[in-house]
């Protein structure tokens, strides 16, 4: 295995971060909502996406489940470029497997805030290590760029919604590595915001993310 580092130069825009935040009146950053599946994630991050949207703000939601479709894609959904280029591309859903899922949807992040776009995220993304490597990454263009928001919602509540019946799978052993299930979630212990998503309706959550972000100066039109 050689250890040369590959020839790759990083190569600066013609048009700067600063240079589009000041034209579209607010701050790239990455805004991570995190929590179990069924807690509401993909609700509050739309719901947010819809009120930047009616303020004339530009934002956009990547969602966990969008995002396996395509560029995270398990195995099963490579099986057109045969089943080496599966087994070695395609992601699953063991530890290992969500580390790179969180890494590269990072990276993903990071570009679209330094596009100047408020980007939110929707993944349970289950583990400190990773979620806190990805705010390494954000933060090492621009400190306080990475906003993390746990939506918290007990097990039992998020089990009882269950949306995509994935935790009647998981109890019948037909899913493994489900988070709350057989594998860990490990919550934020110092969160940016801290959203009650089992007393709180999701406009409500919503409105409390438009104002952390109003009032840490991320947007300023509103």
């Amino acid at each position: 295995m050689t250890t040369d580092k590959p020839h790759i130069v990083w190569h600066a825009p013609s048009v700067s971060r600063e240079d589009r935040e000041r034209a579209s009146g607010q701050q790239g950053c990455v805004v991570w909502f995190t929590g179990l599946s069924g807690s509401g994630k993909s609700t509050v991050a739309n719901a947010v996406d819809r009120l930047l949207f009616e303020q004339g703000l530009r934002s956009f939601v990547l969602d966990g489940d969008n995002v396996r479709h395509g560029l995270n894609a398990p195995p099963a959904l490579l099986a057109d470029y045969g089943d080496e280029f599966a087994r070695r591309f395609g992601l699953s859903f063991t530890a290992q497997d969500r580390q790179e899922n969180i890494r590269r949807i990072g990276a993903v992040a990071d570009l679209f805030a330094a596009a100047g776009l408020i980007t939110l995220t929707a993944f349970v993304s289950p583990y400190r290590a990773d979620r806190d490597a990805v705010r390494r990454q954000v933060e090492s263009s621009r400190s306080g760029s990475f906003v993390e928001i746990f939506v918290d919602a007990p097990l039992e509540i998020c089990e009882a919604r269950d949306p995509k019946g994935l935790y009647k799978k998981a109890r019948a052993g037909e899913l493994k590595n489900f988070t709350g299930i057989d594998d860990p979630y490990e919550p934020p212990q110092s969160p940016e915001l801290r959203l009650d998503a089992a007393a709180n309706s999701p406009a409500a959550v919503a409105a409390e993310v438009l104002a952390f972000l109003r009032q840490s100066g991320k947007i300023s039109r509103i």
